[in-house]
């Protein structure tokens, strides 16, 4: 164990200096489960969606760490995170692989911290600094980071991990493609992106947006895994909000090797079906879109 520049106690796994083989990533978004057997959309079983990903999962050798970027609980409570930990972490400690939590919109704070810690700080994997940053704003939907937050993130930067920084963040830096979480974005990304790109940032990762999607911001990869609870249409439309049932993953391999030139990360994104994979959950009119938008956007909430 060793503690950040906060005296936050982190855990660190090391190995051979000699292993230059790329930290192995398994990226886990949006699990939304909840304490109870409530199906969410009264339709998914959301434990069993993250049961299948895991099972699908674990045909993938050396993973080194699990990330799951938020919308963790759909209900926030103690129970719920505490069967995520029962699903994820026995699976975890099987791979020989580090688990890193971050809160999503969905996320309560008081239930997230009771069973899974700090929403704000850092493990190190095989030199890389994986940093979680907290992106929620209570009761929105929306995302911002506190300035506070973003200085924090630049003091902890100013040191240069051994083999770069990896930051997981519930908003993706980078645009939506539907109209409802277009509304529900990251607030001010350019703040986010210019501290990262200031450090030894190598790739960003996210949810929030239940599809895969892989963007350039700033120079730095920005990762969206699929969501587990369901799938975006990212072809829905216009002015329309669509989902089905699916669920899914992404593998980030990031090169160690050569640093600082390693190469940026492949990213294989890998689907887990269910029986009722392409089931419509919900398909949202722009009128019922803005409807939302106006209750959990920013509007003149945000600050300037």
């Amino acid at each position: 164990m060793s503690e950040t520049t906060t005296g936050e106690r982190v855990s660190e796994t090391t190995t051979s200096e000699h292993d230059e083989r790329p930290l192995r990533i398994l990226h886990l978004s949006d699990t939304h489960l909840f304490g109870d057997d409530t199906l969410h959309y009264g339709m998914v079983d959301t434990a069993a969606a993250l049961g299948r990903v895991l099972a699908r999962a674990s045909e993938i050798e050396g993973v080194d760490v699990v990330v799951l970027s938020g919308d963790l609980s759909d209900d926030g409570s103690a129970a719920s995170y505490e069967k995520l930990r029962e699903l994820v972490e026995p699976w975890a400690a099987a791979h020989g692989a580090s688990v890193v939590y971050a809160m999503g919109n969905h996320d309560l704070r008081a239930g997230f911290e009771a069973v899974l810690g700090d929403r704000v700080g850092v493990t190190t994997v095989r030199g890389v600094r994986v940093v979680r940053l907290d992106s929620s704003v209570p009761a929105y939907g929306y995302g911002e980071i506190e300035a506070s937050q973003l200085e924090w993130l630049r003091r902890e930067l100013a040191t240069p991990a051994q083999r770069g920084t990896v930051v997981v963040v519930h908003h993706p830096p980078t645009a939506a493609s539907s109209p409802l979480l277009r509304a529900l974005e990251l607030q001010r990304p350019e703040e986010l992106l210019a501290a990262c790109s200031a450090g030894d940032v190598r790739l960003v990762l996210s949810g929030h947006y239940h599809h895969p999607l892989v963007a350039t911001e700033a120079g730095l990869p920005v990762i969206v895994a699929p969501g587990i609870t369901n799938t975006t249409d990212a072809l829905a439309p216009s002015g329309r909000e669509r989902a089905t049932i699916g669920a899914g993953f992404a593998v980030v391999d990031l090169p160690v090797r050569g640093l600082p030139a390693a190469g940026l990360p492949r990213v294989t994104f890998v689907p887990a079906p269910g029986p009722d994979d392409g089931t419509e959950l919900f398909d949202l009119t722009p009128d019922e879109v803005e409807h939302i938008a106006r209750a959990a956007g920013p509007g003149p909430r945000a600050r300037l």
